[in-house]
């Protein structure tokens, strides 16, 4: 969606549509108006991001005609009725005809601005309802898979990209749900490999007595019980892409072996001394720092340098917040199409409360919280621990409320100070100081536009 939100005023009265037009032009929207209903659906598109407003009575076609007009050009379109004294049964008709609301003349300046705002709202969340709809039937595109608008999603992508087709082995450090299995499986799908085996191995899943054999295979009669040859996880993923994830919970004694499998690319079964050779992308990923772990002798240094040929560090939700609107109604859209349900609509004021949380879990936190959401569960519900209702202190919740509203303008505005400033009635000092005490960085927003149609 533009920066300003569009609107079309439909009104065959002059004085009413000059005097309707500034009051929503001094709050901020851009508006296009129209003297009579014709030419209005013609003008627009079902990717049109705004909202229509119709005075009821009018020469020609009226207001009803063209909302059923409108609706057949796209039935979620905004369009909100405007009505005259008496008119009101007339108005809510329209309400079940598909009218977004309806208002009743004489109406004060900010009511009108209020509805179109709301009609703005909504009308963002289902264009970016349908985007992310789209991407989940079938496309190809690496945005289905790192979903974010944030300059760090951006960079990702675009770093994913860069080294999908190359063989380069890729170290990837981030907490505990920030998706680094995702991103390894971007990194094989959009590479030479990605039609060749994708093999993930939690080393902190694997008990130590069957971890060896599980990774390199092994002959007949290598220990007690082996009957027959086994060929073990990195020999399978010959040819693609071998995940090891934690890899800091690999045993020390294995850590040996690993460094020089990744070194020679070739290994021995368990029990034979032929090496087999391995045509391998080895990824890995950890949420701990390597090098720590090798100063304190929990890892080898020298496989630390092995794998880190390309380190890739993963952001942390709470440090790109701009993306949980669209993370969520991602992870919302995928929940519903399983539940075989309609998914149900996020308002601002969940909105709001979802960016006031912190998502200590991540991506994979905010993933389940969609899903409760999907099965019809509440808002405080999905935070799971009474953040938002109930337990908290007002103070606090007006700090969460206060952080919600800098985020959001932030994303609206790219980062420009003088927008946000203007968009919040803020002095610039008090809204550094708010960035400061909410642990924002203006960097991580400037140059985003603001949601198309819609981290």
């Amino acid at each position: 969606m533009s920066e300003a939100g569009e609107v079309i005023l439909v009104d065959d009265d002059t004085q009413v549509r000059k005097a309707g037009a500034q009051t929503l032009e001094l709050a901020g929207l851009k508006v296009t108006c129209f003297a009579s209903a014709e030419g209005v659906a013609e003008s627009l598109t079902r990717a049109w991001p705004g909202v229509v407003v119709t005075d009821v009575r009018m020469p020609g076609t009226d207001g009803l005609g063209l909302l059923r007009r409108l609706h057949t050009l796209d039935p979620d379109l905004p369009v909100v009725i405007v009505t005259g004294h008496g008119d009101v049964p007339m108005a809510v008709q329209a309400m079940r005809d598909g009218a977004y609301d309806f208002i009743e003349k004489p109406f004060a300046a900010d009511l009108l601005v209020n509805v179109v705002q709301r009609g703005l709202e909504k009308r963002r969340l289902v264009l970016e309802n349908r985007d992310l709809r789209a991407l989940l039937e079938g496309s190809q595109a690496i945005e289905s898979l790192l979903v974010g608008r944030t300059p760090a999603m951006v960079r990702l992508r675009r770093t994913v990209l860069a080294l999908a087709d190359t063989d380069a082995d890729v170290l990837l450090h981030g907490e505990t749900g920030s998706g680094k299995e995702v991103v390894a499986h971007a990194l094989h799908r959009f590479g030479r490999r990605a039609e060749q085996p994708f093999v993930a191995i939690n080393c902190g899943a694997l008990p130590a007595t069957i971890i060896e054999s599980e990774l390199f295979g092994h002959e007949p009669g290598a220990f007690t019980g082996a009957q027959g040859r086994r060929i073990g996880k990195f020999e399978h993923a010959s040819g693609g892409t071998l995940f090891l994830d934690e890899i800091e919970s690999m045993p020390l004694e294995l850590q040996v072996r690993l460094l020089r499998v990744l070194q020679e690319r070739s290994l021995e079964r368990l029990g034979s001394n032929r090496p087999v050779p391995l045509d391998l992308r080895v990824i890995a990923a950890t949420k701990v720092d390597l090098r720590e772990a090798s100063a304190q002798g929990r890892f080898r240094e020298d496989l630390y340098y092995r794998l880190a040929v390309v380190p890739l560090q993963l952001p942390p939700l709470r440090e790109r917040l701009a993306d949980v609107p669209l993370l969520f109604q991602h992870f919302l859209l995928q929940a519903a199409r399983r539940l075989g349900r309609e998914p149900p609509e996020v308002e601002a004021e969940m909105t709001a409360g979802l960016l006031a949380h912190d998502w200590p879990g991540n991506v994979r936190e905010l993933r389940n919280a969609a899903e409760r959401f999907a099965l019809g569960l509440e808002l405080a519900e999905i935070t799971a621990a009474g953040e938002v209702e109930g337990g908290v202190k007002l103070a606090e919740r007006v700090e969460a409320f206060e952080k919600s509203l800098l985020v959001q303008a932030l994303t609206r505005h790219g980062g420009d100070v003088r927008a946000i400033c203007e968009a919040l009635g803020l002095p610039r000092k008090t809204f550094y100081d708010k960035l400061q005490k909410h642990r924002l960085r203006r960097g991580d927003f400037a140059g985003q536009e603001a949601s198309p149609s819609a981290d």
